[in-house]
């Protein structure tokens, strides 16, 4: 695959998000001075899911006010994450640095929290540019393809040098694909056994990121 551009999706592809989840469980259970809420969270979180973790895993302790809820979500996404990058994701993007390859982010997710992981991940050093499609309107979130039509066009180049890496084949691909931009999955995370009809696949899978070193040509 020969490409000019290359375009990485944040959380689970650069580095795992549990990473930022667990994170943001410690802050919270910091703050309502309870250390066993953080084990309760992520038990919660393994059995339930996201979406009622603080609910359930407060009420455990006897806070089942919304307002403790609330706080508990604003410190989670606030907080100054503790995460890190991966080696194999350093060595990508100092592989793709060392050939001037311009690199970008395109995420979904809150402005603020997003903006905190690719500040904490020290990403800003490798890219370009990291696209927060929620800075645009949830409208221009995947799978719309506005930020990579963005990227494409601040470049100058077609839309076919363009690749993507992601993990979310329910998202990521399918509307980027059909327009002729280039995509890879890399099969890690939360999304990692999900399977979609053909439209929604990318053209290759990978399982390291370090095989995009055989897998593109760039420039």
């Amino acid at each position: 695959m020969r490409v000019k551009i290359v375009v990485f999706d944040l959380d689970d592809t650069l580095y795992p998000e549990i990473e930022f989840v667990k994170s943001g469980f410690r802050a919270v259970a910091a703050y309502f001075d309870e250390p066993l809420l953080f084990e309760k969270m992520c038990e919660v979180l393994e059995q339930n899911g996201r979406g009622r973790v603080f609910d359930l895993a407060l009420a455990h302790f006897g806070e089942r006010s919304k307002k403790a809820v609330q706080k508990a979500l604003s410190i989670y996404r606030q907080h100054t994450p503790r995460i890190s990058l991966p080696k194999e994701s350093q060595e990508i993007l100092e592989y793709f640095d060392a050939q001037n390859i311009p690199l970008y982010i395109v995420t979904d997710g809150n402005k603020h929290v997003q903006a905190n992981k690719i500040k904490a991940l020290g990403l800003e050093r490798y890219v370009k540019k990291s696209f927060i499609t929620h800075r645009y309107g949830t409208i221009h979130a995947k799978p719309s393809p506005y930020c990579f039509v963005k990227i494409a066009q601040n470049e100058g180049v077609d839309w076919c040098d363009v690749v993507y890496i992601g993990d979310n084949c329910n998202k990521d691909f399918v509307g980027i694909k059909r327009l002729g931009f280039r995509t890879v999955r890399i099969k890690q995370g939360m999304f990692v056994d999900v399977q979609k009809p053909q439209e929604y696949q990318a053209e290759y899978e990978i399982k390291s990121l370090l095989e995009l070193k055989q897998k593109l040509k760039v420039k």
